[in-house]
């Protein structure tokens, strides 16, 4: 169909693009991979990954494509692009790089992953008009012809590693699955509790602040407060009376306890005893401790044994007046002595330091000279003050952080 300017799918634009191309010979169809590879300089794979029973992408075909092509880029003299399209898991490239080059004995071959992001009924236009084309390779030459490429589509270009690019699309794909269910359960509150849910999530959308923007997209540690639970808790109470199921925000308070779950794992995998932490309030820039993450971490390090020292100049300065006064005694009666006002005195008790927010003195903390290590559990990426990151089961972002104590110690 397709060699006789025929869309073998239903899409608008996209017979009347196919017929234009067929009829100038800027495209030609073939089933013979061997032909399409000798005869171009760049190959697209495209084809399916379906779920497996396991919920698993089955690549096969994409590695199969791959060796196929590689076969007959060993009868070429001349350097050959391979651009895989198709939605993988990550390190997937990596294996069709890994097979590629094992053919690449007259001729070099450079790889790269180039998700699309283009929605069946609007495709020619989510082509066209992109909100940005991403190119996952190390491979300058890789790179080079995919910008020469996508030079007439007006859309900022971001180059990543493969493996972020491969899962940009995946990500990509859950956020907007997640959108549509959550107005989906908004949708069934309205319905039951008698308010215009069409109408609240329009006004929702309308805050590009905060609702519809960057904010709260950064992985990091989990939230507290005294707003963000309390009114989780308060609209899956109103679903659980009037038995309305809502998994989707039900499930929310659970993952936020798995995030302060696992940094405690994380904590406790390093067999430190003397710890320091950095950051106790539920966030940067206030002395609220209702419901503080960072808190709870706390209290739970002490109860397996842990000797803390806690940085957190607003909430020194706060002195526990008022409601933090009430839900400190309540919850570390012990604190004031836990609590320490200098980066010096953190430093000099620690054996591991965590950082749960970015408070003044972290800068002295992440500049110093001896090696300290640092689990960031905070905004990870590029507002981490530390350089040089270093694995830790993929979870954290762990730093040595080089600490004079002498130079800060103001006595020394």
């Amino acid at each position: 169909m397709v060699s006789r300017g025929q869309a073998p799918v239903v899409e608008p634009g996209l017979p009347e693009l196919l017929e234009q191309a067929v009829k100038s010979r800027h495209l030609q169809a073939t089933t013979s991979a061997f032909e399409a590879v000798v005869s171009t300089d760049v190959s697209f794979v495209a084809v399916g990954t379906p779920s497996r029973s396991d919920g698993s992408l089955d690549v096969s075909t994409v590695l199969k494509v791959c060796d196929q092509i590689g076969a007959a880029v060993a009868t070429k003299d001349k350097q050959h692009v391979v651009v895989i399209r198709s939605t993988v898991s990550p390190g997937t490239t990596v294996r069709c790089a890994e097979i590629l080059q094992s053919y690449a004995t007259k001729a070099s071959i450079s790889v790269a992953f180039n998700p699309e992001f283009i929605r069946e009924g609007t495709a020619v236009t989510d082509y066209n008009n992109p909100p940005y084309t991403i190119i996952g390779t190390t491979d300058p030459m890789a790179e080079r012809v995919l910008r020469e490429i996508y030079a007439s589509v007006s859309a900022p270009i971001i180059v990543t590693e493969p493996s972020v690019a491969e899962m940009i699309k995946l990500v990509c794909n859950a956020w907007h699955a997640t959108k549509v269910a959550f107005s989906n359960e908004i949708g069934r509150l309205g319905n039951t509790l008698g308010f215009d849910a069409r109408q609240v999530m329009d006004i929702l959308t309308r805050d590009s602040k905060l609702n519809i923007s960057s904010a709260y997209m950064r992985p990091g540690f989990a939230f507290g407060g005294s707003c963000l639970p309390k009114d989780l808790r308060a609209l899956t109470y109103f679903a659980r009376t009037e038995n309305i199921a809502l998994p989707l925000l039900s499930s929310l308070i659970p993952s936020n306890q798995a995030q302060i779950d696992s940094a405690l794992l994380d904590i406790l995998v390093t067999e430190k005893r003397r710890i320091g932490i950095v950051g106790l309030a539920f966030k940067a820039g206030t002395d609220d401790l209702r419901e503080s993450p960072a808190l709870e971490l706390a209290e739970r390090l002490i109860g397996k044994g842990r000797e803390l020292r806690i940085l957190d100049p607003a909430v020194c300065q706060a002195k526990f007046v008022g409601a933090n006064r009430q839900y400190i005694e309540s919850k570390l009666p012990h604190l004031s002595r836990l609590l320490v006002a200098r980066p010096f005195d953190l430093l000099k008790h620690s054996e591991l330091i965590v950082v749960t927010q970015h408070v003044a003195g972290l800068d002295l903390i992440a500049s110093a000279s001896r090696n300290i290590p640092i689990i960031h559990l905070c905004c990870t990426g590029g507002d981490s003050v530390w350089s040089r990151p270093q694995s830790n089961n993929g979870n954290r972002e762990v730093f040595n952080s080089a600490v004079s104590l002498n130079r800060m110690d103001p006595t020394a």
